[in-house]
């Protein structure tokens, strides 16, 4: 056979049985497509982060989507029965649509979940970090949806798990004026408070049998409802960590190993997804970490991972005990960039 009409009936061979071989592969109707539990879902896409993920679709998970009541009784927990129990929930809504930036054709496109992925990253350009002052993610959920009309992306709880609750997409309800262009975590933790105010974290956070510190989950809680069968939390750093915030003196308990672990690795996603999140925190001229709100033109032009304090002076989360080096460090590691000058608290 001449080449040129062997390379023909190739050809045509090719074009005859490509079709078939891709249909017989291609996975049957029905199948089940499964995640592997790491995922993280913006503008509807899933994206790995290499940690424990419970997404508001999951068994376990917290659906911040959902109107009526977390944690009362069904019966009684639907929004017509709401406002009597609740009163500062003014709308079944805890969540409504990122606009500030968008233009009124951009709005109309996006209003009924319509966003894509470059659309959200031109929006988004900050990570708030958040203390809860609730101890676990379960009871995290109930204050913020079943009594304050409040919504956050993503919760973190002791064990390291992280609870996602909205899509990405969404403008949650946790930082006043930097809801439309942020994605905020709520870290399971109980709090910052002057040296001498012990009460909170005495009932938290006590020593076993060995003389080791961990965090003691008062029994009126019920089930903390954790990922980790019979997990025990214990702070990175077994002592009160003491620091200035707003220019108040505050005494706080570390997250957990657990708690820091999932969280470089959330770190790192976000700012792989989101450009425009550089991976480091507010600093002063000096390298430091600045512990008051950022003045306003200064917030205004900031795009990073940055807390609460940082964007509200009424605020002091997510305290002075979170490890800011440590957490941007082990994020900066994670997407391959170099090690930024020290600057806010040793590993």
């Amino acid at each position: 056979m001449p080449a040129s009409r062997s390379v023909v009936v190739r050809a045509v061979l090719a074009a005859v049985l490509l079709p078939w071989v891709l249909t017989s592969c291609r996975t049957p109707p029905g199948t089940p497509a499964r995640r592997t539990g790491d995922e993280i879902i913006v503008a509807g896409q899933l994206f790995h982060t290499g940690t424990r993920v419970v997404t508001w679709m999951d068994p376990g998970g917290y659906d911040a989507y959902r109107v009526e009541r977390r944690f009362s009784p069904y019966a009684e927990s639907s929004w017509e029965k709401t406002p009597d129990a609740a009163k500062k929930l003014g709308s079944p809504n805890r969540y409504s649509v990122r606009q500030n930036t968008l233009t009124p054709e951009e709005i109309e496109r996006v209003r009924g979940g319509g966003w894509d992925l470059p659309l959200l990253q031109r929006v988004v350009d900050q990570f708030v970090l958040h203390y809860d002052v609730c101890g676990i993610s379960k009871v995290c959920f109930n204050i913020l949806h079943d009594h304050r009309g409040l919504s956050v992306h993503f919760m973190l709880d002791l064990d390291g798990t992280i609870y996602q609750t909205l899509d990405l997409k969404e403008r949650a309800r946790h930082a006043t004026i930097s809801n439309d262009r942020s994605i905020g975590i709520e870290i399971a933790n109980m709090g910052a408070y002057p040296p001498g105010d012990t009460k909170v974290l005495d009932e938290w956070y006590a020593r076993d049998a060995e003389g080791r510190l961990y965090i003691k989950i008062p029994e009126r809680l019920g089930d903390p409802q954790f990922q980790v069968a019979r997990f025990t939390g214990r702070p990175a750093r077994p002592v009160p960590l003491r620091g200035n915030i707003q220019g108040t003196e505050l005494a706080q308990y570390d997250l957990t190993p657990e708690q820091y672990a999932a969280l470089v690795k959330l770190t790192a996603a976000l700012c792989r997804i989101f450009p425009k999140i550089a991976c480091d925190y507010p600093r002063s001229a000096e390298g430091r970490l600045l512990t008051k709100k950022l003045p306003d033109d200064a917030l205004k032009a900031y795009g990073g991972v940055l807390g609460h304090y940082h964007i509200q002076t009424n605020k002091i989360d997510p305290g002075p005990a979170l490890n800011w080096d440590f957490l941007i460090g082990g994020a900066r590691r994670e997407l391959g960039l170099p090690p930024l000058p020290a600057g806010a608290s040793a590993p």
